[in-house]
C-alpha cells in the first residue's frame, strides 16, 4: 500500500525560498524526493495559500513574476493530487478540530486531510504539527523512514 502524504503550504514554499535551519532545509528536499514513492494530496486550499504567498513575495520584491510563475509551472508537473472532496462537504468536521485543537480553519482542513487518509503531514507550521500528532497523526520528518538518502 502506498504511503499517503499531505503536502502544506509552508513545505511547498520551502523548496522555493531555502529554510534557514539547515535541518528543516534537509527535511524540505527530502520532501520533494519523496513525492514520486507517496500518493501526495493537497487540500483545495493549498493552491489558494501558495498563490497568495507568491504574490506577497512579489509585492515584498522577494520574488519576481517570472520566478512565481516558473515556480508555479513546476508544481504542476509534480505528482501532486487535490482532494476532491470540497470544503463545504468536509466544513463540519474541520470545524471541530478546528475547535479540539484551537487551531484556525484553514490549518485544520490540512488536519482534517490527515485524518481521513491516515496519512503523514508535511508541515513546518509548529502549531499545526503539534495538532497532528495531538491527533495520533504522522508527521514527516519525525521518523528515520523520511530522513534523506545520500545518493553518494
Amino acid at each position: 500500500m502506498t504511503e499517503v502524504l499531505i503536502l502544506d503550504a509552508s513545505m511547498t514554499l520551502a523548496w522555493l525560498l531555502e529554510r534557514t535551519e539547515p535541518a528543516e532545509q534537509q527535511r524540505a528536499v527530502a520532501c520533494l524526493q519523496q513525492l514520486p514513492l507517496t500518493e501526495t494530496l493537497v487540500p483545495q486550499l493549498w493552491h489558494l495559500e501558495v498563490a497568495n504567498v507568491l504574490c506577497q513575495f512579489e509585492r515584498r520584491r522577494l520574488l519576481d513574476a517570472r520566478a512565481a510563475d516558473g515556480f508555479i509551472a513546476r508544481l504542476a508537473e509534480l505528482p501532486i493530487t487535490t482532494d476532491s472532496e470540497t470544503p463545504v462537504v468536509r466544513r463540519e468536521a474541520i470545524r471541530q478540530l478546528a475547535r479540539q485543537h484551537t487551531l484556525s480553519a484553514y490549518e485544520a482542513t490540512y488536519l482534517e486531510l490527515v485524518l481521513r487518509h491516515q496519512a503523514t503531514l508535511a508541515t513546518f507550521d509548529r502549531r499545526l504539527a503539534d495538532a497532528c500528532r495531538a491527533a495520533g497523526g504522522r508527521i514527516f520528518g519525525d521518523s528515520a523512514i523520511h530522513e534523506p538518502h545520500s545518493i553518494y
